[in-house]
This record gives structure tokens, sequence and C-alpha cells, in this order.
């Protein structure tokens, strides 16, 4: 956590009055991404498991569909640069820029899909269930992981689970950038993501729905809210979409049939 965070002098004010305090509060980190020697995206990020975040960042969009395509990764902390080497060299991004939006939210996270990659994607097809007691379970174990966001308040949590554990777990400034570090950690250490389910921490909408649309994940829980465009899109997808998972409660918007409700 040590780099993630750092010290500031403040002021506190109560209705007892004025104390002077350090407090912590959480890093930006600007990371640049160059994809076969060419510059992709800027991300606003945290400074941490940079790899994970640049490799991740690709294969949500697309840019990279295995482990096997990659020649190297090189990340440069001190410049803010990772850079990602297909063994082909010859994929061009171009493109993409001109389809690029800048998406909603905090880290001010950047997206290259339009609406016909939503028409494209193909619908997520699994038998997969889940109770209502593990997915209370999940979140409350979910809630408690994030050692930054107990310290500042400052960064949103995304983890992979099965039913039951979380398997991976990650934590940034940015929700898109968090979902992306537990993809690029699943593409490298070559951990399945197919019949798994996300949690996140931030609001769900229509970017966030195609990230996990594309990796064949067929339940997305999440502390807080949704969009319109995320619940139509989870619907469309075949995706079964909880939001605010809090205390006792589940919110479900769609394909509720793979939820167990066992009154717990």
């Amino acid at each position: 956590m040590d780099n993630e965070v750092v010290k500031v002098p403040i002021s506190r004010l109560t209705d007892e009055g004025q104390i002077n305090l350090d407090d912590l509060i959480v890093r930006e980190f600007p990371l640049t991404i160059i994809f076969n020697n060419q510059e992709l995206v800027t991300l606003l990020c945290s400074p941490k498991d940079l790899k994970y975040l640049a490799v991740g960042f690709l294969f949500s969009e697309g840019l990279l569909n295995s482990k096997d395509e990659i020649k190297k990764v090189l990340v440069d902390e001190q410049r803010g640069v990772a850079r990602v080497e297909t063994r082909d060299g010859n994929t061009d991004a171009s493109e993409l820029i001109f389809k690029r939006l800048i998406t909603s939210g905090c880290g001010r996270g950047a997206a290259f899909y339009s609406a016909t990659d939503a028409q494209n994607q193909p619908k997520v097809e699994s038998k997969i269930e889940i109770s209502t007691s593990n997915v209370l379970s999940l979140a409350r174990g979910f809630q408690h992981r994030s050692k930054v966001f107990r310290a500042t308040g400052g960064v949103h949590s995304a983890a992979l689970c099965d039913t039951s554990s979380i398997l991976v777990f990650s934590e940034d400034i940015g929700r898109h950038n968090a979902i992306d570090k537990i993809f690029g950690e699943c593409l490298l250490k070559d951990i399945k993501t197919d019949d798994r389910v996300v949690i996140t921490s931030g609001r769900i909408s229509s970017e966030i729905l195609i990230k996990v649309a594309r990796r064949n994940i067929p339940i997305l829980i999440s502390k807080s809210a949704p969009t319109d465009l995320g619940v139509k899109l989870a619907s469309d997808l075949g995706i079964t979409l909880l939001g605010f998972v809090r205390g006792k409660r589940i919110n479900v918007y769609t394909n509720s049939s793979r939820i167990i409700h066992d009154g717990k």
C-alpha cells in the first residue's frame, strides 16, 4: 500500500474546533500504454499492478485475445510507460482512436467500442447459479478486502470470484482500471473467467458490461447502481446483474434465473 498513498497535512474542522494532522490520500498516476510501438492511450490510475492494467486494458478492448499473442510487456514506472508488443507486431490500433469514448466516472476512463460492438457481442451462455446467502457473503468479504479504501476512501475495487470465494482482487482510483487489472492478472496467470462472478464497487454502465461480456462472465455484482443502458445490455447479453448489494439487500435487475433465494 506504501506506493499507493501519500501523507498530506490537513486541518480538520469539527463542532469541537480545529486540529492539524497528517491524512492519507491516494496517489494518481498517469500510465501511457504503447502497443506495438504505437502510443494508444494514457490512463489515470493507481501506481500498482501496472503490468496487469496494461494487459487487461488491451484484453478488455479486444486488442489481445490470449497470452500467447504477447511477445513482451515492459513497464517503466519512472516514466509512466507500459510497452506491450505482440508476436506478429502487425496490429494497427490507429482506427480505434476515432472510436474513443471518454467514459463516465472517475479517472476519465477510455474505452474503444461503439454501439455496434454491443450488437456483435455474443450472448453469455452459462448454467451457473448462486444463492443469495453466497452473494451477501462475497459482498461482505469484498468490502473488507480493500486496505487502501479503508485508509483513504479514495479507490474502487473489483474481484473475480467463484460462487463462494474471491479468486482475484484489485483496487484502483478508476472503476474501469480495477476491472482491467483483474482481467490482466487472469490472462497472464491463466486463470479462467468462464462461469465466474465479478464484483465491483462502482456504478455499472454500458462500457463495464461490455468488458465483462467479452470475458464470458455470467454474473455481475455491484455495491452501487446501474445505468439504464447497463441494464439493457445485461438483459440483451444474458448477464445476471445485481446492484445495491449491501447489508442484507440485493437488487436483481436482469436474468434472475441464476439466483437461488435461500432466505438467509
